[in-house]
């Protein structure tokens, strides 16, 4: 297992004012960002010591307009950190806000710190 939510708040912080890894409490500054890590496991550990682990991240964004750009913006931040987009979409949200939920995942390798998506 490796953590990597420092590193992809830092990337998001790198971008967003509004970052955080709780539902947001500023609505005042919009986009609202929340990111949360949604799994994080070993997939492959071997005889010879080498081990991989999983990372799944949710990132919901919050916009009283369009959440594309924002959207966007995310998935290049994410994006250089070795994270491959596998969902996004649109949520209708009760508060009239526009709200996307994007999931990323990847495969690091615990040995060399190198994080990649298997095709």
């Amino acid at each position: 297992m490796k953590n990597v939510k420092d590193q992809v708040y830092t990337a998001l912080s790198g971008v967003f004012e509004n970052v955080s890894d709780q539902y947001p409490k500023d609505w005042a500054e919009l986009p609202a960002v929340q990111y949360a890590e949604e799994e994080n496991k070993v997939y492959e550990h071997t005889d010879e010591g080498e081990c991989k682990s999983y990372v799944r991240y949710r990132v919901d964004i919050w916009h009283n307009r369009s959440t594309s750009e924002s959207a966007l913006e995310v998935d290049k931040a994410l994006s250089a950190l070795g994270l491959v987009r596998t969902s996004c979409q649109d949520v209708p949200d009760p508060s009239g806000l526009k709200h996307k939920m994007m999931r990323y995942e990847a495969i690091i390798d615990m040995m060399n710190d190198y994080v990649y998506w298997p095709n």
